[in-house]
């Protein structure tokens, strides 16, 4: 089990570079997979450097979407589209992050962070420098040599978050990442993507069953529910804990809630 001590506070240092986000669109889409259709009719336009949040009850079709997205599931009919080109299939400026963190148990953390590099062709002195570095930024540099299964579930969130961002991707799309994690560690996990994710301009799907979770991390929160698209919604700001009194954000929660059922 993750603990405290995983709770992250302070100010990330800069970002090693800046990725320009990227526009995602579907069209009139059908989303799942042949003779078992999960969503129907979506419309959707993520802007570039959104964080889009999407929330639904378990089985409506969420991590659907993300596969979708991602290129890992190809569409059931309707259009799905990067910067207005086709998205036919996988692709490095889309990088995953799951509940599960899918470290590669034999590696240790800067070796894992270094996988996207090493794909990429980059010098071992390079990529050496820019996984320690994106180490430094999720408050790992101690933990750089350390295998996956010698730290906490929050530490390996944090790694896996480094992973993803350090190929610099134009969006990132993550499946409940924070699911699996205590209360106080996912509160720090959250706070620590605010963080990382500053400067770099990535577009952000984050797909969540936690509403609270969605209002805080997201933009625009995207509520999906029996079998449909069924709301976007603007989610007031700044991005603060202390305005979950705020009489819009309570309307909107209270919305939110209201349109799932729940």
């Amino acid at each position: 089990m993750s603990t405290s001590s995983d709770t992250v506070v302070g100010t990330a240092a800069p970002a090693p570079s800046a990725a320009r986000g990227t526009r995602l669109t579907l069209r009139d889409a059908t989303l799942g997979r042949p003779g078992a259709p999960a969503v129907t009719g979506v419309d959707l336009d993520i802007a570039p450097g959104e964080i889009l949040t999407v929330v639904g009850s378990s089985g409506c079709g969420k991590s659907t979407m993300l596969r979708t997205l991602a290129g890992l599931l190809p569409l059931l009919s309707g259009e799905v589209s990067q910067d207005g080109r086709p998205l036919t299939g996988p692709g490095a400026e889309r990088a995953l992050v799951f509940q599960e963190d899918a470290l590669l148990p034999w590696r240790t953390l800067r070796a894992n962070v270094e996988l996207p590099l090493a794909i990429k062709g980059l010098p071992r002195a390079e990529r050496r420098t820019q996984a320690q570095s994106w180490l430094d930024r999720v408050k790992l540099a101690d933990r750089a040599l350390q295998l996956p299964h010698r730290v906490s579930g929050g530490q390996r969130q944090r790694a896996q978050l480094a992973r993803a961002l350090a190929g610099h991707p134009r969006a990132v799309l993550m499946d409940e990442p924070f699911g699996a994690l205590d209360a106080q560690t996912r509160a720090g996990m959250q706070d620590l993507l605010v963080e990382v994710l500053h400067g770099t301009g990535a577009t952000v799907v984050f797909v969540t069953h936690d509403v609270d979770e969605a209002l805080f991390l997201g933009d625009r929160v995207a509520l999906l529910g029996g079998g449909r698209l069924t709301a976007v919604r603007d989610i007031p700001r700044p991005r603060d804990r202390a305005a979950h009194d705020d009489p819009a954000r309570v309307a909107l929660r209270r919305d939110v809630l209201s349109s799932l059922g729940t």
